[in-house]
């Protein structure tokens, strides 16, 4: 299958399209490693993690360019962002499992206490927005928690996971460990997900995938963590501080050209600051560069993909239609010849549709997001959850007792105060309602790649 570099919209290499039997070569490698990967200290457990870590830090430049070509996105965003978390994705759970620790419980005659094993072969599938930063998200807990992985990246951005197996076996982890394979979700995906031998499953991607997971693993009560669709609200009060706002917002807006499932995509302004807060904001995203990728000065760069790019236009068609005022988005973009094929598109900003319109309600995943008003702090309350997502919200205010009351009653799994897309690996991450199930990060990842038995002693 191709592989296509989204700025330039030309093959750059080929990729495996694994089917049955790699699975089944993949599973048996898994189950010939898995009592001694199982077994192993979790010190010498975390000793593996460190070494990959270090080399992903060595590797930094090439790993940052291969995630560049794959996705598009500027080359600054990946050496900054991208590379470095999925270092510290390695070393995090690294040092996570070696204090992970067990309950026990006195009584009056007796003890109870708690041992957590690994659960066995697991999968990670991870998505295209983000490759080795979610692959290595997934894959670092899985491994420190002594289970045997198949993992499958997006056959949409596969380069950085085929140089991170590279680097596994550069670190000496054991044959058997971790099996990666290439292709089409559809197909192998399907595949990995259906068979019997796999006990958990972590997705993270679209809602109607992960509902399928879910249907299939069902009758085989297995576990599955589901990090899924999100359309996040933004509330921005008038008591905010304004140009913090405007900041904040441009970058949750527009970072990674909006295909993260942490963009703000519907941002509500409260009437009394609704028109100087538009004026900032319109003129901070006009000011963005769209450009080439490897151009330090780009603040974003193509989408993933001609599909891709289509479906974003198709929005923006429908966004017309339902009657949206285009604030800014149609202004020509600058390109050097290499670069006139490539995935581009500006980022696009809409004003006067309704909240129950399909541009506010469903989700994009792109360079385009809704400014909306609201009259107090229950109306932003009923704005805000008005949707099937649940995923994440940011909240702008200097009243801090506000903020903590909205906070508590808003439907996301995760809320911003004050700021966008400060992550701390030690919380909770995911989403309710049609955004996901169950929670990645810190102990609960741990906890979701072992099984707890309960041990009583009487005496």
């Amino acid at each position: 299958m191709d592989d296509v570099n989204p700025a330039t919209a030309e093959v750059f290499a080929q990729i495996p399209l694994s089917n049955q039997d790699d699975l089944k070569a993949a599973i048996n490698s898994a189950n010939k490693a898995f009592p001694m990967w199982s077994k192993m200290s979790v010190e010498k457990r975390a000793n593996y993690l460190m070494k990959i870590s270090s080399l992903i830090k060595e590797n930094l430049d090439q790993l940052a360019q291969a995630e560049s070509q794959d996705t598009g996105k500027p080359l600054q965003l990946a050496r900054v962002v991208d590379i470095p978390r999925a270092s510290a994705n390695m070393e995090f759970f690294a040092h996570a499992i070696t204090q992970f620790s067990s309950e026990s419980h006195s009584g009056k005659n007796s003890i109870n206490y708690t041992l957590r094993r690994p659960v066995g072969l697991v999968a990670c599938i991870s998505p295209w927005n983000l490759p080795l930063y979610l692959f290595t998200w997934k894959i670092a807990p899985a491994l420190a928690a002594g289970n045997c992985v198949i993992a499958k990246p997006s056959e949409i951005t596969p380069y950085t996971a085929y140089l991170f197996s590279r680097l596994c076996i550069e670190a000496g982890l054991p044959k058997g460990v971790l099996n990666i394979l290439h292709g089409q979700g559809p197909e192998i995906g399907n595949t990995i997900v259906e068979s019997e031998n796999i006990k958990a499953v972590s997705f993270t991607g679209g809602t109607t995938t992960g509902r399928r997971i879910a249907e299939i693993s069902a009758p085989l009560f297995r576990k599955v963590s589901l990090e899924l669709g999100g359309k996040n609200p933004a509330l921005v009060f008038a008591d905010c501080d304004l140009d913090k706002a405007v900041e904040g917002l441009v970058r949750a807006s527009f970072t990674n050209q909006g295909e993260i499932c942490l963009c703000a995509s519907r941002i509500y302004i409260e009437k009394s600051i609704y028109e100087q807060f538009k004026g900032k904001f319109v003129d901070k995203v006009k000011a963005l560069k769209v450009g080439a990728p490897d151009e330090q000065s780009s603040n974003m760069g193509a989408l993933v993909s001609a599909q891709h790019l289509d479906k974003v236009r198709r929005y923006i068609a429908i966004a017309k239609e339902e009657g949206g005022r285009l604030l800014c988005g149609e202004e020509p973009i600058e390109l050097e010849e290499k670069y006139k094929h490539g995935y581009f598109l500006r980022p696009h900003v809409f004003e006067n549709l309704p909240n129950t319109c399909t541009t506010n309600q469903e989700e994009i995943f792109g360079p385009l997001v809704s400014l909306n008003v609201f009259q107090g702090e229950e109306e932003a309350l009923l704005l805000a959850n008005d949707s099937e997502y649940g995923l994440a919200s940011s909240i702008w205010t200097k009243d801090l007792s506000k903020a903590n009351r909205i906070a508590d009653q808003i439907e996301t799994g995760i809320v911003w105060i004050n700021c966008w897309m400060n992550r701390d690996l030690r919380t909770p991450f995911g989403g309710m309602k049609n955004s996901g199930l169950g929670r990645e990060g810190g102990l609960e990842a741990l906890r979701f790649f072992t099984e707890p038995k309960n041990v009583c002693i009487e005496y």
